[in-house]
């Protein structure tokens, strides 16, 4: 029974996410496509040096404290273990991703992001030695990576990465026989499996074409920038929505989004080819989510801790410079931190303001409401793309930089955090104990429940008949959230996980010095203080806070008054 249950939600899963993307993914995984590609990614001798240019263009001027800081850090480089728990001579088509540990820090350890940062203290500083030390990087990777072999060439999305990263740090300058050989060898990669990253309608579907124009920009290869710019111009139009929405529903990858549209388009004009037209929507989007005064954002959906082409040095937890630089490239504006040393280091010119936040706005799967300080953002439907986390009608909610109500994150990959992904993991109703949708996988959920937009709010039906509707009403610094409950439930849980502080339980909630929580219901309703844990950063958990309030049908309304003090 439990099987025949299974397969009937993976048919479920396949009728919602579409013919395409399953018809993509049948390919990708059928004996002619897994033939093809092995056939095009066959063992190639090791790439040989020289792999860096002789002299890169003189260094653009930087404030002092920057400059310092780019010197620094790029001292501090080493090379390291590349392939971490995963075997560095297997055939990558076929490596278990999973089995030997969490794949995702061994990638982000294998973009070159080093090799940016060596290039900028190369050009500052010419006579210290770093354009040797970024040769030495890449001969090491070359040599420690045989051609389409390890955990390294398992991916299409991360050999663009490397790429783009690395056609930032040339800036321009000829590219060196052994780096042109890599360079190739990465673009056989990103060309050997084009259907898989179509697939996914997430990042994969953008960052790899970037990848392949980037390779064929790098090499003079027609063809490939050609394909490179048709299937990136595809992605955009199919997973960008015109209020700036991206699929892969997620402030992390959205930066990411933003980071490799803004490089690619940085590389295209670089290599003559016309701007891209304006584009400011999906910038807009994020402009709305960061934290002005620290660069935070709220963590919906995945958060990989991922920050690519981090010219400036602002690490995964501040998106003000890919804010900046996205909006100044592919929008011809500025975001409001003219000051930021990346773009200084790209030549970018501050454009005019992007539209100021609204009071109030939607955009596909979000609400969002702006009160003086105080903010949130309501994790709404209707689905389009697949949920990353069973996270409908979760509320986050911002005083200036301080996260008051907020997401648990993600943890990590493997192992899966499925607590964190859970419907138990936001601050949203839990049904009897039930996610809101049946998890398949780490990245794919079933039966994803019917929803929709209030006036004030949103609305859910889960599969088992269960509706939740969520209305915010802002009033300064005194907001209102109202939850009307119906269906065949009879226990539900409502979650608040508040920011780590004094939190004392009281009858009708908690208070603390960061504000106050009063949760009243129609019916009788027992609220408990509980110790629960949330992911800051990837990898990463800690204790935090949770106001739990348990409630027994009939009860159909449940209201909670947040008060922020002044």
């Amino acid at each position: 029974m439990e099987y025949v249950s299974k397969r009937l939600r993976i048919i479920d899963a396949a009728w919602r996410l579409g013919l395409r993307p399953v018809l993509l993914a049948a390919w990708d995984r059928s004996p002619p496509a897994r033939s093809l590609a092995r056939r095009a990614l066959a063992d190639a001798p090791v790439p040989h040096g020289p792999f860096w240019p002789e002299a890169l263009p003189p260094a653009p001027a930087l404030p002092a404290a920057h400059r310092a800081a780019v010197l620094a850090r790029a001292a501090a480089v080493v090379a390291g273990d590349w392939h971490g728990p995963f075997p560095a001579g297997a055939p990558a088509l076929g490596l278990d991703l999973f089995g030997p540990g969490d794949v995702r820090p061994v990638w982000e350890r294998n973009r070159w992001a080093e090799l940016v940062l060596l290039a900028q203290a190369a050009r500052l500083a010419p006579g210290r030695g770093f354009g040797r030390r970024a040769a030495a990087l890449l001969a090491d990777w070359a040599a420690r990576n045989p051609a389409f072999r390890g955990p390294n060439w398992a991916s299409a999305q991360e050999a663009a990465l490397r790429v783009l990263h690395l056609a930032l740090a040339l800036a321009g300058a000829p590219l060196p026989p052994g780096a042109r050989a890599l360079v190739r060898l990465h673009g056989r990669r990103i060309a050997a499996t084009p259907a898989y990253g179509m697939a996914q309608d997430n990042n994969h579907a953008i960052s790899e074409p970037a990848g392949l124009l980037a390779c064929g920009l790098l090499l003079g290869e027609p063809a490939w920038v050609a394909t490179g710019e048709r299937r990136l111009a595809a992605a955009r139009r199919r997973l960008v929505a015109a209020d700036g929405s991206f699929a892969q529903l997620s402030t992390g990858y959205h930066r990411l989004l933003l980071d490799v549209l803004a490089v690619t388009e940085w590389l295209r004009r670089r290599h003559g080819l016309a701007p891209a037209p304006p584009d400011p929507a999906p910038v807009a989007w994020l402009q709305r989510l960061v934290a002005a005064e620290t660069g935070a954002t709220p963590r919906l959906g995945h958060q990989d801790g991922s920050a690519f082409a981090d010219l400036s040095l602002a690490g995964p937890a501040d998106a003000r410079p890919s804010l900046e630089r996205a909006a100044r490239l592919l929008a011809g504006r500025s975001a409001g931190f003219e000051g930021d040393p990346g773009c200084a280091w790209m030549g970018l010119a501050a454009g005019p303001p992007l539209t100021a936040p609204e009071a109030a706005w939607t955009v596909q799967g979000l609400r969002g409401w702006r009160c003086g300080r105080v903010r949130a953002v309501l994790r709404t439907g209707p689905l389009r793309f697949r949920p990353a986390h069973a996270d409908l009608l979760h509320l986050d909610l911002w005083d200036g930089p301080l996260n008051l109500l907020r997401d648990g994150g993600t943890g990590s990959y493997n192992p899966w955090r499925a607590e964190l992904w859970a419907t138990a993991g936001h601050n949203t109703v839990e049904f009897d104990g039930a996610d809101q949708m049946p998890a398949l996988s780490r990245f794919l959920h079933a039966r994803w429940p019917e929803c929709g937009l209030l006036p004030e709010g949103g609305w859910l039906v889960d599969h088992r008949g269960n509706r939740q509707e969520r209305r915010v009403w802002p009033e300064g610094r005194r907001w209102r959230v109202e939850d009307r409950l119906a269906g065949p439930w009879r226990r539900a849980a409502l979650r608040w996980r508040l920011a780590p502080a004094d939190w004392r339980l009281a009858a009708d909630g908690v208070a603390g010095p960061l504000g106050r929580l009063r949760v009243t219901a129609d019916a009788p309703l027992a609220l408990t203080l509980e110790a629960g844990v949330e992911s800051p950063d990837y990898g990463v958990l800690r204790p935090v806070p949770v106001l739990v309030a348990r409630i027994t049908a009939p009860a159909c309304r449940v209201t909670t008054l947040i008060e922020v003090p002044e």
